[in-house]
């Protein structure tokens, strides 16, 4: 029955007209009729420097049907099928209410306490935003395992890095082993991040407890600690793209294309892909929350991209993360950019679209 109803949206839609205000890039698809479905995860509590991506999906969803959806490379991109589910009001609630609190949590371990709080109070702060953030996570994946039963693709777009880690779980819990691409500016392998379970720094130490990860590959990090770095030097599973090593081989004459093959070349058939919008340059995510200089630009990312498309890859999920929600709409206009182009790819790699 969907797959009617998907042939009679089809049929009805106008790629080159007006794209439909509040649906995603303006498509008629619904998360029934669509093969890529979006979760979105208003979720920032645990940011350390700047919040403001809790608002990211929205910012996505409102600008998204500004975007043409003719792909040169892709014919039919559109007729994939993409779809996001309703932003859930309960955790925008719980996330400016837990925020506030984070704050002074934040500001208590780096003020030596100055904030006036005490020891027990500060504690039942960290448990709760803890308690809220497990709660998150396995609300997502709750999310996450529906839509891969019904037999769609699930992506995440969040709020802040910590917000796909109940996607990765339900990816492993297929029970097959697969390798995750991250691209970001931080390596994130602290455990446990200020005492968050769940913090945006921990994401991938909490995914490498995942038992059926094969291998981690890091692009465009150039933002870490001395305790990371042990980590990306010991761990086997971990191989590291440092922004710095990559910017060194390219003054020294080492193409793009040459640099990319080495990257899809440490990667299994079967890979999620995580994108943290730092891993760009700054001049494409001014507003995230915390922004390093150096990084990739978009020019690069869709070249790999495409690449990964057309290496028989095939991408189980992926996520988008730290997209800053309120400090205009140029983060966004990046985000949803990347949200489509790599919705299409990973419709390549599940054959369900083809490179022209």
């Amino acid at each position: 029955m969907s797959s009617l109803l998907k042939k009679k949206q089809i049929q009805k839609f106008d790629p080159n007209g007006v794209g439909q205000k509040g649906r995603l890039f303006g498509l008629p698809f619904t998360p029934e009729t669509a093969e890529v479905v979006v979760i979105p995860v208003p979720w920032d509590v645990t940011a350390s420097f700047t919040d403001g991506t809790s608002l990211g999906p929205k910012a996505i969803l409102d600008v998204s049907s500004q975007i043409d959806l003719y792909l040169p490379n892709i014919p039919n991109a559109w007729q994939l099928g993409i779809s996001m589910l309703p932003i859930d009001a309960g955790w925008v609630k719980e996330n400016r209410r837990a925020r506030k609190h984070a704050t002074e949590y934040i500001k208590y371990l780096e003020e030596a306490d100055g904030t006036g709080q005490s020891d027990r109070d500060i504690n039942l702060i960290l448990n709760n935003i803890n308690a809220l953030s497990r709660n998150i996570n396995e609300w997502v994946h709750g999310r996450s395992c529906e839509l891969l039963e019904a037999g769609k693709i699930p992506a995440v777009v969040g709020g802040d890095h910590s917000s796909p880690l109940g996607l990765m779980q339900a990816v492993n819990g297929m029970n097959n082993a697969f390798g995750v691409l991250q691209i970001d500016a931080h390596a994130d392998l602290r455990p446990a991040y200020e005492g968050f379970t769940h913090s945006h720094a921990s994401i991938m130490h909490n995914l490498l407890e995942l038992d059926h990860v094969e291998k981690l590959v890091q692009l465009g990090i150039r933002d870490f600690c001395e305790q990371e770095a042990s980590v990306m030097e010991s761990n086997p599973r971990i191989v590291t793209f440092f922004d710095h090593e990559l910017k060194k081989q390219e003054f020294e004459g080492v193409s793009w294309s040459a640099q990319v093959s080495q990257i899809i070349e440490e990667l299994p058939d079967d890979i999620y892909i995580t994108v943290d919008i730092d891993g760009l340059e700054a001049y494409y995510c001014p507003g995230t929350g915390t922004p390093v200089p150096g990084g990739l630009s978009y020019s690069q990312l869709i070249y790999l991209f495409d690449k990964i498309a057309a290496s028989g890859k095939r991408i189980l999920a992926f996520d988008i993360c730290e997209v800053c929600g309120n400090q205009g709409q140029w983060d966004a206009i990046v985000g949803s950019r990347i949200l489509y182009y790599l919705s299409s790819i990973t419709g390549i790699s599940n054959k369900l679209l083809f490179l022209r």
